[in-house]
C-alpha cells in the first residue's frame, strides 16, 4: 500500500472542501445520499435552493477523486512494458493531445497517458474560472 501513496505514481491527494462552507455541506449532503443506498436519480438531483454550478463542482470532485484512488490501487501492475497503449479494449485507443507539447493526437502508453490526464484535469479543477471557490460567484457556466 506505501507504494500507491508514493509521490511519484499518479495517485494525488484528495482535493478538500473547506469545512463550514456551502460546498462542504454540498458535498456532506452527496455524500450521504451516495451511500444510504437511495435511488441513484435522486441522489445527483440538484437539492432545492442550491446552485446548480456549485452542485456539478462538487460531484466533479468527488469524481475525480474517487477515480485517483482506483487508478491509485492498479498504477503499480500497469507500466509502460504491460500496458503500451492506452484503450477502451480491442476496438478503442485514446490519444492524447493537449495543443501544446502534443499538437496531433499522439498514442501513448497507458500510465503516460493517465499522467497527462490526471494533471489536465487537475488543472482544470484548480482553474478559478472555471471552478471558483467562492460558492455562487462563477464566471463561465460550467453546463
Amino acid at each position: 500500500l506505501k507504494q500507491v501513496f508514493s509521490k511519484d505514481k499518479t495517485f494525488r491527494p484528495k482535493r478538500k472542501f473547506e469545512p463550514g462552507t456551502q460546498r462542504f455541506e454540498l458535498h456532506k449532503r452527496a455524500q450521504a445520499s451516495l451511500n444510504s443506498g437511495l435511488d441513484l436519480k435522486a441522489a445527483v438531483q440538484l437539492p432545492s435552493g442550491e446552485d446548480r454550478n456549485d452542485w456539478v463542482a462538487v460531484h466533479v470532485v468527488d469524481f475525480f477523486n474517487r477515480i485517483n484512488l482506483i487508478y491509485g490501487t492498479i498504477c503499480e501492475f500497469c507500466t509502460e512494458k504491460t500496458c503500451p497503449v492506452m484503450s477502451g479494449g480491442p476496438r478503442y485507443e485514446y490519444r492524447w493531445q493537449d495543443d501544446v507539447k502534443y499538437k496531433k493526437p499522439t498514442a501513448l502508453p497507458a500510465p503516460q497517458y493517465m499522467n497527462l490526464l490526471m494533471d489536465w484535469i487537475e488543472v482544470q479543477i484548480n482553474n478559478e474560472n472555471i471552478f471558483p471557490t467562492r460558492v455562487g460567484k462563477c464566471k463561465e457556466d460550467v453546463l
